[in-house]
């Protein structure tokens, strides 16, 4: 799942690395040309910038930045990366610039020579543009002791400055550097990418008309985040390949987290491996969560217990309920014949899944474009409904139906060829339903010649028609309204039409059955909601409350085990100081807490006349006791007051 991931990320971001590379190409290329053409003078001015549209995704733009950084690697050595932070002042961008391009230099000989000369070089354009005069005087390809990463087809290959968080970076640091750069242009090749997370209008804002028209700009836009999710969810959720399916309440969290929170693509996988952890650690039969030749092979050595385990799940219990009295016995005695039937099932589940994806993704192309969307608009709204509760038995999908039966013949063929495309891809399970939507395409295109040839007699026909006087008329007209009134004759296109929405339904109801009715589902579905909701939307107040007040929570020491509201000797000092700063007001005595703490630290212990002296005892406890208050002011529960000096202002729990 990890691999499929990471290659999913790289085959959704090479289309726009190929769109940046490309552009670095013919930008450099007009700098290789000598022309005296006065447009390509005025170009040459111009530094060539990519502005990068990642999104407002942040955690996620350090692995494109990487990911870019690697491809355009392969084009010039020379690739800088740069972040607001680093960069306070002029000086600063300058430094981090230019110990960045001599990180970039591959050549082992010189690089620590390079090194002592970065150190003694005062860091200016000037400077900048006689380093890079002399490394790319001095690059030879054919040098045996050049270890090349690159392979740049230019004797000078450019030189490309990413700035990561563009809208961050001081805006006299970007106007100086974006001017003095424009000066050096025709000595330093230099390519701009910013990497901006909202709008293309904050490079206008940031720099004035007399900046941003040195800037030659290109927009590039990046996959949008929720199109992101959509395709992560079809290569890792929505298919028969990963064994591991989440439960409709553990998607719904995974996914809000997204939509409402950071709409982070990482964080969405981590939230999926996190979900995958607790489910193997916690369900004892995940080990049949895998391929089913092993889950089959894995079965045949499971132990007794581990067969009981499989006869306490809900699912299979009422799996046994419905099976005859004799077969209830031998399932509920019988190990090898248990393992046999678990088989069975398992085979049953994988099959349930198979043909469950391929009708979910059929329901989709047809509920995918009615207005208003009833269903969802995309693929996951309808999966959680889907895992959720039998979807034909909600009110959205019978007005679902009625939309579907207004659809027109053009609709309707481009969708049922759709759905033929991707019930093709699977002929072993539902070859059959493919032939029936094979079938139902060439009646409609049969339909259509039907029609042309009506056309054509019609036509023939209306020469000969005699004309009609007024009464005539509307005595036809009111004939035909009460035909319609009292029992309307369908025409072909509406009989037919009405026979793929009921082909549609029929799949819906003997397909989309939730994943509860299947026994064994529990081996592949992780369904711990309130535990994934704890570790992923955690409260550090709450947390921090009970590590306090109560250590044995998380410690497991039972030493530590006390009646409520008693202070154990034994527990870490920050616990104790914390105890008793909850029983005092809003300013705290640091003497009486100090005396306080003293008398629960001594309480109980034995005093050696060998041991070291109470003096020294006191002075060692008087440390423990400065440390613990330290801890506590840093965790921000108390601080220092300039009403006494010998006193701490309290700040949580009715602090001020």
């Amino acid at each position: 799942m990890k691999s499929e991931t990471e290659q999913l990320q790289e085959e959704l971001n090479k289309n726009l690395f190929d769109s940046l590379i490309k552009f670095l190409q013919n930008s450099h290329s007009g700098f290789q040309k000598s022309s005296r053409d006065w447009g390509c003078q005025i170009k040459l001015r111009e530094i060539p910038t990519a502005a990068l549209i990642l999104g407002v995704n942040v955690t996620d733009h350090d692995l494109t930045f990487r990911s870019l950084t690697e491809a355009l690697q392969n084009v010039t050595p020379y690739v800088v990366s740069l972040k607001a932070r680093d960069c306070p002042d002029m000086k600063h961008f300058l430094q981090k610039l230019f110990s960045q391009l001599m990180d970039c230099c591959v050549d082992v000989e010189s690089k620590e020579e390079e090194k002592d000369i970065q150190k003694n070089i005062y860091c200016s354009m000037d400077s900048l543009s006689n380093w890079y005069r002399n490394v790319t005087k001095n690059t030879d390809p054919r040098r045996p002791g050049k270890k090349s990463t690159s392979s740049s087809p230019w004797q000078s290959p450019p030189v490309v400055l990413i700035l990561k968080d563009m809208e961050s970076f001081t805006t006299k640091v970007l106007q100086d550097f974006i001017v003095i750069s424009s000066q050096h242009l025709h000595e330093f090749p230099l390519i701009l990418i910013f990497g901006i997370a909202t709008s293309p209008i904050i490079i206008h804002r940031l720099l004035p008309h007399a900046v941003s028209s040195l800037l030659c700009i290109e927009i590039f836009q990046s996959l949008s985040c929720k199109e992101h999710l959509t395709t992560v969810l079809d290569k890792l959720l929505l298919t028969t390949e990963f064994p591991f399916k989440l439960s409709e309440k553990v998607l719904q969290i995974l996914t809000n987290i997204f939509l409402y929170y950071d709409f982070s693509i990482q964080n969405f996988i981590k939230g999926l491996q996190l979900s995958l952890l607790e489910h193997f650690y916690s369900q004892p039969l995940s080990v049949l969560c895998c391929d089913l030749p092993e889950a089959k092979r894995r079965l045949n050595f499971l132990s007794d217990s581990q067969c009981e385990n499989i006869r306490r799940l809900p699912s299979f219990r009422r799996y046994v309920e419905k099976q005859a009295a004799e077969k209830q016995v031998a399932l509920l005695t019988n190990e090898r014949f248990l393992k046999e039937e678990a088989q069975s099932l398992l085979e049953n589940l994988h099959v349930y899944h198979t043909n469950y994806f391929l009708v979910l993704k059929c329901l989709h192309q047809f509920t995918s474009s009615l207005p208003k969307y009833p269903l969802g608009r995309q693929i996951r709204e309808l999966y959680c409904t889907c895992l959720e509760k039998n979807i034909w038995e909600s009110e959205e999908y019978a007005s679902a139906l009625q939309l579907l039966r207004m659809l027109a013949k053009d609709e309707l063929m481009i969708i049922l060829q759709k759905c033929f495309n991707i019930l093709k891809s699977s002929e072993e399970q539902l070859g059959s339903t493919a032939k029936g939507v094979e079938e139902l395409l060439a009646q409609f295109q049969s339909l259509d010649a039907e029609a042309k040839e009506e056309e054509d007699t019609s036509g023939s026909q209306s020469k000969g028609f005699q004309k009609t006087d007024l009464y005539h008329l509307q005595k036809s007209l009111l004939e035909m309204k009460e035909l319609r009134r009292t029992g309307k004759k369908q025409t072909k296109f509406e009989a037919l039409r009405e026979k793929v929405v009921n082909f549609i339904d029929s799949l819906v109801r003997e397909y989309l059955l939730p994943p509860e009715t299947q026994p064994l589902h529990e081996a592949m579905y992780f369904t711990a909601a309130h535990t994934l909701h704890e570790h992923l939307n955690a409260a550090p107040r709450i947390a921090l409350h009970t590590a306090l007040n109560n250590p044995y929570y998380y410690l497991k020491n039972e030493a530590l085990k006390t009646e409520e509201g008693c202070i154990p000797n034994v527990a870490p000092d920050v616990c104790i100081a914390y105890k008793l700063h909850l029983e005092c007001s809003r300013l705290i005595n640091l003497v009486d807490w100090s005396e306080a703490f003293a008398t629960v630290v001594t309480a109980a212990e034995k005093v050696d006349a060998n041991s070291i002296t109470s003096e020294e005892r006191n002075e060692i406890i008087h440390a423990r006791f400065i440390r613990a208050v330290s801890e506590l002011e840093l965790l921000g529960f108390v601080k220092p007051t300039k009403q006494k000096t010998d006193h701490v202002a309290r700040l949580t729990w009715g602090g001020c």
